[in-house]
């Protein structure tokens, strides 16, 4: 078909034409359509559901704190969910937010606003590295393109929440703002014991094995002779 189709528009044709030729046959709109693929169907459907997670009151406490602890210098985004991913999307705030964490040691040197693409993704995956360092667990860490594509905004509030609980969970003095905006995380309660209590632990039987208590070998018969009855008189 392709042969076909190149060989009605070539005939006579300069082969200096071969490009405009195959925008003919190709136009870009349609490449550009079948690289996207349709917005309908399943798509549009699970991209609904994961529409349906974002929290609009959650967002309204995010964007509080965010501003509380980096400072007014971070601006305010329109109260809705676009708003809220144009605010973030250049990883210019998300970074100001995990250095103020920080404290003195700030992660990220140099925070640059920039129009170019690749370099607003590389603030936020920043942000990430710097998150993930600073006790994120990967399963609170929404992807890049979550941000930056808005695939699920749902996701970036999760790790926000969960970057400030840890942060009123440590308690370190860098976290500002109310701390009953977040819960605090479940602490580790080790315990250290010493060698000869674990050596001691080690010689007791669990009542769930029963007692050995009082036990001996009396009326016990070698191994593989039978055991002797005895009846008295």
């Amino acid at each position: 078909m392709l042969l076909h189709l190149l060989n009605i528009h070539t005939q006579g044709v300069n082969f200096a034409q071969l490009p405009a030729l195959l925008t003919l046959v190709f136009p870009p709109n349609r490449i550009n359509m079948a690289n996207r693929g349709p917005a309908y169907g399943l798509t549009r459907e699970v991209q609904s559901k994961i529409d349906k997670k974002y929290d609009p009151e959650l967002e309204g406490r995010l964007v509080q704190w965010i501003i509380a602890q980096c400072g007014s210098g971070v601006g305010q985004p329109d109260q809705d969910k676009t708003g809220f991913q144009n605010w973030l999307k250049d990883g210019c705030v998300l970074c100001e937010l995990i250095n103020s964490l920080y404290g003195a040691n700030k992660p990220i040197k140099n925070i640059k606003r920039s129009g170019m693409a690749f370099k607003q993704m590389e603030q936020i995956s920043l942000f990430l590295n710097a998150a993930e360092k600073y006790g994120i667990t990967k399963t609170d860490m929404f992807q890049t393109v979550d941000l930056y594509e808005g695939k699920d905004l749902a996701a970036v509030q999760r790790t926000l929440m969960a970057l400030g609980s840890l942060a009123v969970t440590k308690d370190d003095g860098n976290y500002k703002g109310d701390p009953s905006w977040f819960h605090r995380m479940a602490q580790e309660n080790r315990r250290d014991f010493s060698e000869e209590q674990l050596n001691e632990g080690r010689n007791v039987i669990g009542l769930q094995m029963g007692t050995n208590k009082g036990a001996n070998q009396a009326g016990m018969t070698g191994y593989g002779r039978p055991r002797q009855i005895i009846n008295n008189p």
